[in-house]
């Protein structure tokens, strides 16, 4: 049975988007995207709600074509090669080795199944979801040193959480990983 870990880039304020959608701030220095990298590769699959997944599979598969960042470079061929999850009521069908989960019922069932750790990349409403349903067993959260003032948070109201920071760290002089397990 695979675990379930949300990885989120957030600011200070705890915002993962800013308060028009933006995702312009977050600065991915050479130690975060290695780290990064590997957490994605180390993955057994990666996991995301409808909006989030219409957002990485319009960039991803044609990630060298609208970027020459060498992050985006390194990680592309790794998120087209891994499985991918899509939690959506609305969803009829995805590509790129994806599979589409009607609820969170299907998700539970498929961590169960999991032959390795699946990775829930932003989205905020499902990491509430999933928080909620007790099925997230890790928090990676990446600190970026910019405050926002408004937007999306990080949790979309998860309630009290007490969490055990099993790791934390810096990146690039600038970014902060903080690692909580339930």
């Amino acid at each position: 049975m695979g675990e379930i870990i949300y990885f989120a880039q957030q600011s200070v304020d705890g915002f993962i988007e800013g308060p028009e959608g933006e995702f312009d701030w977050p600065v991915v220095g050479p130690e975060l995207s290695e780290y990064s990298r590997a957490a994605g590769e180390q993955a057994g699959a990666f996991l995301y709600g409808r909006v989030v997944w219409e957002m990485m599979s319009g960039f991803w598969p044609r990630a060298e074509e609208l970027s020459d960042d060498p992050h985006d470079l390194a990680f592309a061929p790794a998120w087209r090669a891994k499985p991918k999850l899509v939690v959506s009521r609305t969803l009829q069908g995805a590509e790129w080795s994806t599979r589409v989960l009607a609820d969170l019922d299907e998700l539970a069932a498929a961590k169960k199944e999991a032959e390795g750790d699946i990775v829930l990349f932003g989205g905020s409403e499902l990491a509430a979801a999933l928080t909620e349903r007790g099925l997230i067993d890790e928090y990676r959260l990446i600190v970026h040193p910019v405050a926002l003032g408004g937007g999306k948070r990080s949790f979309a109201d998860p309630g009290r959480l007490g969490l055990e920071l099993s790791e934390s760290r810096v990146f690039d002089g600038t970014a902060v990983l903080l690692r909580y397990r339930r």
